[in-house]
């Protein structure tokens, strides 16, 4: 046998007694302890590692502790999983051992782990299973540090958005950074998943703009860009973070902003051709300047008529924009009136909904309702028909509305191979289905569901195909996840979301995937599989 194959033999015997250790039918799956024995169990192994310095009452919760409720619901943000299976135990750590610890610990004794960054998971998958599984909440670990010499920062996991713009406004008045447009999301899940923004069209996506990162890997290890590689420091910039391990922090590089910027909403008269209107948007939006963003708006308000907006964010004078537009899109009938200067960061408070001109620190507040996303992408032009059919399918639809996000600009420029969001060239904007409800109670869910997924079958014919595709962060379950029965290993059932999600990155994830996790210990319903195994 030639040395090569006796690496290839001895490789796959590797991996083969790592995942028949670490199989669902493994007895290192949990064993049959009560809550009680699962609580002391773990404290032990904590103890093993952590010094005496560290107050463990602190750190680890269970049902039975009076703050187990305050911290669960804490950063529980989608009030929808409020009645799902609770975690057993919830780790706060306060330091980068604590998540090495941790993870040494509920893989010891063969527990599932679920990593909550924000909370703001569309789908709960951050801190709800359908198996006994304990939560690591990142929340304590959300310090930022920024080195405008460098154009740099440092930001942790649990660091929101808004503390992020604070922080870097706080520091210069002509640096942000692009990222997403609500400011309670949370670094971890928003940057692993691409981490849309505003200013995508003119820096692209937040995942750009990341130059290195630390992650806790299933070993417990803590590996930065050098010592974990090109190939997982490629997977955690898009391809989400949680399927390869724990990302503790990520250093960003930060983009200059001019000192004044342009925000204007405009809406259309209903009376005068919605469907023109939406048309000539769909062909301008996609390749006006870069320093243009028009977010095209739909919503039926349950006390007025169909509403069709557009909110838009200008990196220079409003003038400039105005003169940009008269030219542009003469339709939408900008005027300077229309139009307010203010800074960077006002902007951002601007498009959060909230008083621009209150003190950014508004910007660290916090939120909490009932939400579903979806989302689909648009490559060819639809026609002026099919947006008046779109148009009366909203219209008559009071549960949810639809926001249509330009790319083009520096969107295009960017390989689609250089992270594992793959939605670059070629695509002409991005559509999110909003179901947004303050009612509790299943049937108030289930109407928005109902609206929801009709309208998403609807489009079915107007967006991308082969596959249809999907953003990550906007994550739905709808199109596909993985069976609990085959241990959320199958290739096969990962390959269906996986293509809609990544398309033609979905495989080099899976690859990297079966490097650095084999045994598949960081996995949900809709995680990267591991490669199935060919003797």
């Amino acid at each position: 046998m030639t040395n090569k194959s006796s690496c290839l033999v001895s490789a796959i015997f590797s991996v083969l007694l790592v995942q028949l250790l670490f199989s669902p039918s493994s007895s290192l799956q949990p064993l049959a302890f009560d809550d009680s024995s699962v609580y002391e169990t773990f404290l032990q192994c904590l103890e093993s590692y952590l010094s005496p310095h560290d107050q463990i009452s602190n750190l680890v919760f269970t049902s039975t502790n009076s703050s187990y409720t305050s911290v669960l619901q804490a950063y529980k943000r989608n009030a929808r999983f409020n009645s799902d299976l609770k975690p057993l135990i919830i780790v706060t750590p306060t330091s980068i051992p604590h998540v090495q610890y941790a993870v040494l610990c509920t893989r010891r004794i063969g527990y599932r782990l679920r990593i909550r960054s924000g909370g703001h998971d569309f789908e709960g998958l951050s801190y709800v299973s359908d198996s006994p599984f304990f939560l690591i909440d990142m929340s304590n670990l959300r310090s930022i540090e920024v080195n405008i010499e460098t154009n740099s920062a440092w930001v942790q996991s649990g660091a929101i958005l808004g503390e992020v713009y604070y922080a870097i406004w706080e520091k210069s008045k002509v640096h942000g950074f692009p990222a997403g447009v609500c400011p309670t999301v949370a670094v971890g899940g928003h940057f692993s998943g691409g981490g849309y923004g505003n200013m995508m069209r003119k820096f692209g996506l937040s995942v750009d703009h990341i130059v290195d990162a630390q992650i806790v890997d299933a070993n417990g290890d803590l590996l930065d860009r050098k010592s974990m590689g090109e190939g997982l420091f490629w997977a955690i910039r898009g391809g989400g973070g949680a399927s390869f391990g724990i990302v503790i922090s990520y250093k960003i590089e930060l983009v200059e902003v001019p000192e004044t910027v342009t925000v204007f909403q405009v809406e259309s008269n209903p009376d005068e051709g919605l469907a023109d209107f939406v048309y000539r948007w769909q062909v301008v939006a996609p390749t006006t300047s870069n320093d243009l963003f028009m977010r095209l708006h739909f919503s039926h308000p349950i006390t007025t008529q169909l509403e069709v907006s557009i909110q838009a964010l200008y990196l220079g004078k409003a003038d400039d924009v105005v003169s940009l537009l008269s030219k542009d899109f003469p339709e939408l009938g900008l005027k300077r009136q229309d139009c307010t200067e203010m800074s960077w960061i006002e902007s951002v408070l601007w498009y959060a909904s909230l008083n621009y001109r209150s003190s950014p620190k508004v910007l660290l507040d916090s939120d909490t309702n009932s939400a579903k996303r979806k989302s689909d992408f648009v490559v060819n032009p639809v026609s002026r028909e099919g947006l008046g059919d779109i148009l009366k399918r909203v219209a008559g639809q009071l549960q949810f509305s639809m926001a249509f996000s330009p790319h083009g600009g520096e969107m295009s420029e960017i390989p689609a191979s250089s992270s594992p969001f793959p939605h670059r060239a070629g695509n002409l904007y991005k559509i999110e289905y909003v179901g947004n409800w303050n009612e509790a109670g299943e049937k108030a869910e289930r109407a928005v569901m109902t609206q929801l997924r009709r309208m998403y079958s609807f489009m079915a014919p107007l967006v991308s195909k082969n596959p249809r595709r999907a953003y990550l962060n906007y994550r739905d379950l709808d199109i596909g996840k993985m069976s609990h029965g085959k241990g959320y290993r199958s290739y096969e059932e990962g390959k269906v979301y996986g293509m809609k999600y990544f398309h033609g990155n979905f495989d080099r994830l899976v690859k990297v995937k079966t490097e650095v996790d084999p045994a598949n210990f960081f996995r949900d319903e809709q995680s990267i599989p591991t490669l199935p195994m060919k003797l």
